[in-house]
């Protein structure tokens, strides 16, 4: 937890270059300010408003898939009567295509600092919100750890104990898991998820702990234990004063950086400083395989990530958005900063863009070297050969979830995109146009030989005729395979192409 005045980025709003990589803001900037960008399985990126703003807004590519040229419109509300405008919630893209909204940090209508335990899902479908009951004997969540794991399950840590519960999206129930082990509680800490899939944290309040979450999808089911000590501290205890919400008292632990799991099966995690020239924030690189943890390179004297965002790029670096507003790229050896004053939100578009979401909306295009490893691409093994508008098809092939969740910040605003899109580019005009992905077999990542699948929804506004077809995911696409768009009239469900 830091003060909001803390949590806002600067941006330059123009384009600024490094090498061949650039930042440029959108041709069109929202309507009104905007926080968290959630990708959506249909290719648009959903905007939470800002803080105490119930509204929300979609950015949609234009024809030839550009997000740069994008429009916005706006998507429904938070109900009015529901008092429910949250900052820094626990947030997910669900495998159905489903967002969830789960607690905030602050939500204004319920007072200064309530860690309200109030939810919502929205349905990209019919354009509408639906009140979650929280999980019982919550009375709080507040800013909230939480993750998804590869059964589609949505896991929640409960900010001021240890407590787990996880939601299964099909019923909407609650269920209490494991929480034996843990060695502090769960506030301000980050959930990693593995390729075995566990997940790692770094512990804010046992420093310098990390931990590992073993799942067991059974009530009691789960338990951690310890992935040892970083080279050097990721946290930095600010010694804020405690603070009152209404269920008593919450001593803040502190703060860390984000994680990231790369290509490589290592986990970059940074740390947190009091961003002065004489305390250095720290990283740190983790193996899953061995359990060993070695040092990473620092930040800037006077620069850290604590309560940052970052995402992964399509070549396996990681951009990190820092609390000065510079952001960094680490290329898996050296941490250098590549730009000044851009920080913000981060997410890694289809393009292979990354999307920030700060004073503007700004796209970072990355340097075309080096480009990613083919073998970290998804690869289609059974598609159909003909679609239609309106259309509905299922669709297999391998590491169709990517590598890595791709986005992290913590304990908060998350926005994992480990799912597959599908993008459709029609030949003769390359207009381009994305199919809703949704019911994904695996929320996993770095699933290798498994075949795994999912379902897309054919737009009904598409150019016909012959045209490619891509899974993308981590913003690396496939290799493509040849379909025909066809009329309604024109099409068998049944025409399929294997791979």
């Amino acid at each position: 937890m830091r003060p909001v005045a803390a949590l806002l980025f600067v941006s330059l709003g123009s384009a600024i270059s490094a090498g061949a990589a650039t930042v440029q803001p959108l041709a069109d900037q929202p309507p009104s300010p905007v926080g968290l960008p959630l990708l959506l399985t249909d290719g648009t990126v959903m905007f939470e408003g800002g803080i105490g703003d119930p509204r929300w807004w979609k950015l949609t590519p234009d024809a030839d898939g550009s997000y740069l040229d994008g429009t916005w419109s706006a998507l429904a509300s938070f109900p009015a009567q529901w008092n429910y405008a949250p900052f820094a919630a626990a947030t997910a893209v669900l495998a159905d295509g489903r967002v969830l909204i789960e607690g905030g940090e602050y939500n204004p209508a319920d007072g200064p600092f309530p860690l309200t335990n109030k939810g919502a899902i929205y349905d990209p479908v019919a354009d509408a919100w639906t009140e979650v009951a929280p999980p019982p004997n919550w009375g709080y969540i507040g800013d909230a750890s939480s993750i998804v794991m590869p059964n589609g399950k949505f896991l929640l840590g409960n900010k001021i104990d240890m407590r787990i519960v996880e939601l299964d999206p099909a019923t909407m129930a609650w269920t209490e898991l494991g929480t034996a082990g843990k060695a502090d509680f769960n506030a301000e800490e980050g959930w990693t998820l593995l390729p075995d899939g566990s997940f790692l944290t770094v512990d804010v309040l046992a420093t310098p702990n990390t931990e590992r979450y073993a799942y067991v999808d059974a009530p009691g089911g789960g338990a951690w234990t310890s992935a040892g000590p970083t080279p050097q501290s990721l946290t930095w205890n600010y010694g804020l004063a405690p603070v009152a919400y209404p269920g008593g008292i919450y001593d803040p632990p502190g703060e860390t950086g984000p994680c990231m799991l790369r290509p490589n099966r290592t986990v970059f995690c940074t740390g947190a400083s009091d961003e002065t020239p004489a305390t250095i924030a720290h990283t740190a690189i983790f193996d899953p395989d061995s359990g060993v943890w070695t040092s990473g390179p620092d930040f800037l004297p006077g620069d850290d990530a604590d309560d940052a965002s970052a995402a992964l790029l399509p070549n396996g670096h990681v951009l990190v958005s820092a609390q000065s507003g510079r952001l960094y790229e680490f290329d898996g050896d050296a941490f250098a900063p590549v730009f000044s004053q851009h920080g913000g939100l981060l997410i890694t578009l289809p393009t292979g863009q990354v999307l920030i979401s700060g004073a503007a909306v700004e796209i970072y295009t990355p340097d075309a070297e080096p480009a990613p490893d083919p073998a970290w691409a998804p690869a289609i093994t059974d598609a159909p050969s003909r679609i239609a508008p309106r259309g509905r098809y299922a669709i297999s092939g391998t590491q169709f979830n990517g590598l890595s969740q791709a986005q992290a910040l913590g304990d908060e605003l998350q926005a994992p995109a480990n799912y597959p899109l599908v993008r459709i580019v029609h030949r003769a005009s390359g207009h381009v146009a994305y199919a809703r992905t949704h019911d994904h077999s695996s929320m996993g990542v770095a699933t290798g030989a498994l075949v795994v699948s999912t379902t897309f929804d054919v737009p009904a506004r598409i150019d016909a005729g012959p045209s490619d077809l891509y899974v993308v995911a981590n913003g690396i696409a496939s290799a493509p395979v040849g379909v025909d768009v066809v009329s309604p009239r024109g099409h068998s469900h049944h025409a399929r192409v294997a791979r």
